[in-house]
């Protein structure tokens, strides 16, 4: 994909009528954060995607605005969509090749990914897959098994006939095409097609002839419909976030082992990473670490001063934009392995501990003290 240059088209203009309630269900809160977020987030993370358009309804324009700024997305442009699915990313298309729709248009890309905006899940390696199937065959789509059975009713309401499951599948998104294309075949479609069709796939073999290239995708590119899926959707979000660790260890070579106990018996349940800050001697290999996705650390050191060891990652976590989607968990780990068993973080220190980490809870980043004595 680094070869071909790539844009998104995000339609999130529905009403969310089968979710029922007043909100759509793109702008519906998952852990606090619209979903619509968490799709435009999939799509910017990766680098290779030049532009990211979302399309919405003309009243929820000031509210999309409002989400791009408050969760610091880049490289997003807000287009006003139709009545209609089609006629929404219709309009998403028209900003890359119609001066007369935008005031400031976007490269042309030589592919184009069409995706829901409520599709949060999306990966980089099926977007990947479609794209460069795209780029050889026009267009591309992902494609899941049926999980029912299709049936057709007689005008009796009876069974008419149904379908073997096992010859079809469902289409699924993301989607890819080479723009010329896609473009094209929205030009030539009826009104019709624009008001009644959904299938994108479909436009491009109608009007340009172009049998899309079909790619088996993973069963986290379901589509948030019911209320139920919100449900389900913070359930993926809450078992992802808990499934990866950042062991950080700063203490003296001698009870260096002792940090790297607690990485140990950690990696049969969870994906860990540790570090040893010591042996790097800089902080290079700890912002290479926080270049990742990633909302749990635990900072293991026996330096007298607790605080200035953990305001290190905290400056860091700051200026990274980690915090502002998710809480992050910080756990800071003391060592004291003095000889004396006496408690050695006193009441005025503990106070100052408790003090930061209400700072840091206003930054979205939850701070926890744990003290080992060790002998």
């Amino acid at each position: 994909p680094g070869r071909v240059s790539v844009a998104a088209v995000l339609p999130a203009g529905g009403s969310g009528e089968r979710l029922g309630g007043a909100t759509p269900k793109q702008f519906c809160a998952v852990q606090g954060r619209p979903l619509v977020s968490y799709a435009v987030r999939a799509m910017e993370r990766i680098r290779w995607i030049s532009d990211i358009v979302v399309v919405v309804s003309p009243d929820n324009i000031r509210t999309m605005k409002t989400i791009i700024e408050k969760y610091g997305h880049k490289r997003v442009v807000v287009v006003e969509g139709g009545i209609t699915r089609h006629r929404s990313i219709f309009n998403g298309l028209k900003v890359f090749a119609e001066k007369e729709f935008s005031r400031h248009p976007l490269q042309k890309p030589e592919v184009v990914i069409i995706h829901d905006a409520v599709r949060p899940f999306v990966e980089e390696d099926i977007l990947s897959k479609v794209v460069m199937a795209a780029k050889e065959r026009g267009a591309a789509g992902a494609i899941r098994p049926l999980v029912s059975t299709v049936v057709a009713s007689a005008a009796d309401g009876c069974l008419d006939h149904s379908l073997e499951r096992a010859r079809y599948r469902a289409s699924e998104m993301p989607q890819a095409f080479l723009f010329d294309i896609i473009y094209e075949a929205y030009q030539q479609c009826t009104d019709y097609d624009l008001d009644y069709g959904t299938e994108c796939l479909h436009l491009a073999l109608k009007y340009c002839k172009t049998n899309a290239k079909l790619i088996e995708g993973t069963a986290d590119l379901w589509k948030v419909t019911y209320k139920r899926d919100l449900y389900a959707a913070e359930s993926i979000i809450k078992d992802n976030l808990s499934q990866e660790v950042r062991v950080i260890t700063d203490v003296k070579e001698t009870v260096a082992p002792i940090g790297f106990l607690l990485s140990e018996s950690l990696e049969s349940q969870i994906k860990v990473e540790a570090v040893s800050i010591s042996q790097s001697k800089n902080d290079s290999h700890l912002q290479n670490i926080l270049s990742g996705q990633c909302y749990n650390f635990v900072c293991v050191n026996d330096k007298k001063c607790v605080i200035q060891e953990t305001q290190q990652l905290v400056d860091m976590l700051e200026k990274s934009d980690v915090p502002l989607l998710y809480p992050v968990v910080l756990i800071a780990v003391h060592l004291d392995i003095s000889e004396n068993n006496s408690f050695s973080i006193g009441i005025e220190e503990l106070a100052s501990i408790k003090k930061f980490a209400r700072e840091m809870k206003k930054k979205n980043i939850l701070v926890y003290g744990l003290l080992i004595q060790y002998k």
